[in-house]
């Protein structure tokens, strides 16, 4: 698989595509409101990213921007199999990916200069901690996370932080991030948790991660997500996916769709095999009324943005 990240704009996105699947979307693209891909590398880097427009009967438009301004190309194709061929070498990150191209700059004008945020010490302090706390959670695209900075210390007739302002403080905290999984090796617990969350899944049992924002929200909507055939459900909201990253252990809430206590246990149990046989303790007494728990849990969700 690619280590990237493909978004459509008819609003699909596509994480961690084969070759053979990228080239598809290439050749898909053309019709109205299926015009164009932006490809962004995992983990997302800001300023960093490939994109392809193509108007139906037209010729290919790519762009390729490598972290400023200055490092900004436009370059034309006319056959699709051209188009596939840089967009999987810039994916690859292969030597000489764009060589053979006729690339030239794209002037995108001066960058415009950021503020500095004018927050007292405490407020920039929270504001950065909260931050903090949903980009370790691992879920947030960069988008979303300077939409949260943004909207945080926002009060009724005050609006201490602009967009650019938001988008400057969460791609340091990104970046810092992104260098600090660098040193990661091997699997880690929240990849762990994946895979058992997919044995579960292929056994039936409907398994989401940071699935909503709160156990009541889960809890109504989790029907909603699961096939006709599915016996019973696992997820995790937002509020275990932020207590797991500061160091709490995660809690997973399950249950049978048939209401049962005999069922739920049954699940449980089902839930509790998965998490042991990828690696995972948990803490959990066969109560149908009480959630299982993973401790301790290691959380190091790698970013994709």
């Amino acid at each position: 698989m690619l280590e990237i990240a493909v978004r459509t704009e008819n609003g699909e996105r596509h994480v961690r595509v084969s070759a053979e699947e990228l080239a598809g979307l290439v050749r898909r693209i053309g019709d109205d409101g299926d015009r164009f891909l932006v490809i962004q590398r995992i983990p997302d880097l800001p300023d960093v990213f490939a994109q392809v427009w193509h108007p139906a009967g037209g010729d290919y438009t790519l762009e390729h921007r490598d972290g400023t301004a200055e490092r900004h190309f436009q370059a034309s194709a006319r056959r699709p199999e051209s188009v596939i061929a840089v967009l999987t070498g810039w994916a690859r990150q292969e030597a000489g990916w764009d060589a053979g191209t006729d690339w030239s700059p794209l002037d995108m004008g001066p960058a415009r200069e950021v503020p500095p945020l004018d927050l007292e010490q405490d407020e920039r302090e929270e504001l950065e901690r909260h931050v903090r706390v949903v980009l370790t959670g691992g879920y947030a695209s960069r988008a979303e996370l300077a939409e949260l900075a943004e909207e945080y210390l926002v009060t009724e007739g005050r609006r201490p932080v602009s967009r650019e302002q938001a988008e400057a403080l969460t791609d340091r905290l990104w970046r810092e991030r992104v260098a600090e999984q660098a040193a990661w090796q091997g699997e880690t617990d929240p990849e762990r948790l994946t895979r058992a969350f997919a044995a579960l899944e292929a056994d039936g049992i409907t398994a989401r991660e940071n699935f909503t924002c709160c156990r009541s929200c889960g809890q109504s909507e989790i029907g909603a997500e699961s096939g006709p055939d599915a016996r019973g459900f696992v997820y995790f909201h937002a509020q275990c996916t932020d207590s797991a990253a500061a160091g709490h252990g995660l809690m997973l809430l399950y249950g049978g769709f048939d209401g049962s206590s005999e069922t739920t246990a049954a699940i449980g149990d089902e839930v509790v095999a998965a998490l042991r046989s990828a690696g995972l303790r948990t803490e959990w007494d066969r109560d149908p009324h009480r959630a299982v728990t993973v401790t301790p849990i290691d959380w190091r969700r790698r970013l994709i943005g």
